[in-house]
């Protein structure tokens, strides 16, 4: 049997955000370390780093809902070109199966559609549904998902004319009690502060932007080890969101400014009580994908650092959603750097781009 084409990276391969080796080589589009017998082999020079992580985005929708499968595709090319080869989708309302068996195109972990409270939320994004029906939707989500539920746990309640709590505590406990018995982590949508403390009582596992986590609840978000994921380039939209709210609504116009202004502190805080803190853009229902190196930059500017800002969308988001990293016998999803990211994020704006042992961005 002939020998088969090798891919030689020379190096350093950053296995770690304090760990390298000196050189790998893909084969049959995995990774490994000894060097390969091949017919002939390709070398790609650089910084080696596995395929960024976004964790929440939405694959399939745009601002009024579902999207053409041409649409579909088009968003999630733009998330691999900027280095992103493994999505979160935090919620769908189209059917985007057929992307797992395209090899050039980024692995998605879903999360069913968003379960939402009638009236409470972007409208043709989720199922709007009663208390009543919420364990009924977890089950069928959770079975549609991959290993994921995304409830909405607040939003603008018209009638108070701000944020507040769509469901009942003892139906959230329900819920989430029956995503558990199924094998699915939930994760929740929470802008506000009210609400919270329901939310860690229930066994959540995952708050979506959190910008209301206080500091009597952030000792109990890092000793669950409830992961937080902020999409801070989504939370820089709240002062357009207040402008257009307030007037009708003064109270949650306030309530949102001042959610962003402290946006950092809160991130920063989280990070300091050793809180699971991942990076996530939201990207498809507003915001353009394609946006997980700016998500990067600002974790790194609200206190995380360059390195844990990096790992936040690298080796421990793939750990945490259960892919491997630069490992022998990985898939061979990596990016190709012409510099350290862990000394400087802007070389992350212009990755060699390899998925599945083939190079899709050179």
């Amino acid at each position: 049997m002939p020998a088969a084409e090798a891919l030689h990276l020379p190096g350093p391969v950053l296995t770690g955000p304090d760990g390298e080796r000196p050189g790998a080589w893909v084969l049959g589009g995995r990774i490994t370390f000894e060097r390969p017998r091949a017919a002939s082999t390709t070398t790609l020079p650089g910084w080696v780093l596995p395929g960024l992580v976004d964790a929440h985005c939405h694959v399939g929708i745009g601002p009024t809902g579902r999207v053409e499968d041409a649409v579909s595709e088009a968003q999630a090319r733009t998330d691999r070109d900027a280095g992103a080869l493994l999505l979160r989708d935090a919620g769908s309302a189209s059917e985007t199966r057929w992307i797992d068996e395209r090899e050039d195109l980024p692995r998605i972990v879903r999360a069913g559609r968003h379960l939402a409270r009638t009236r409470r939320y972007l409208r043709g994004l989720a199922h709007e549904i009663e208390p009543e029906d919420l364990v009924e939707h977890v089950r069928a989500e959770a079975a549609r998902g991959d290993g994921w539920v995304k409830l909405v746990g607040d939003w603008i309640d018209r009638e108070r004319g701000d944020l507040a709590p769509c469901w009942p505590a003892d139906v959230l406990r329900a819920g989430v009690a029956a995503a558990h018995e199924l094998g699915a982590r939930v994760t929740v949508h929470q802008f506000g502060e009210e609400g919270v403390p329901e939310l860690l009582d229930a066994g959540v596992d995952g708050i979506e932007h959190g910008t209301g986590l206080r500091d009597d609840v952030l000792r109990v978000v890092a000793e669950r080890g409830v992961a937080v994921v902020p999409t801070l380039v989504n939370i820089a939209t709240f002062p357009g969101i207040a402008e257009r709210g307030e007037p009708k609504f003064p109270a949650y116009a306030a309530h949102m400014r001042a959610l962003h202004e402290r946006r950092y502190a809160t991130v920063a805080a989280l990070h300091a009580a050793g809180g699971r803190v991942f990076a996530g853009t939201d990207a498809g229902s507003v915001l353009p994908h394609g946006l997980v190196v700016d998500e990067v930059h600002e974790l790194a500017a609200a206190g995380l650092g360059r390195t844990a800002a990096l790992d936040a969308a690298c080796w421990s988001a793939r750990s945490w959603l259960g892919h491997p990293g630069l490992e022998e016998g990985a898939p061979a999803d990596l990016l190709v750097l012409d510099g350290d990211p862990r000394a400087d994020l802007g070389v992350l704006r212009a990755p060699r781009v390899v998925l599945r042992g083939r190079l899709v961005r050179g």
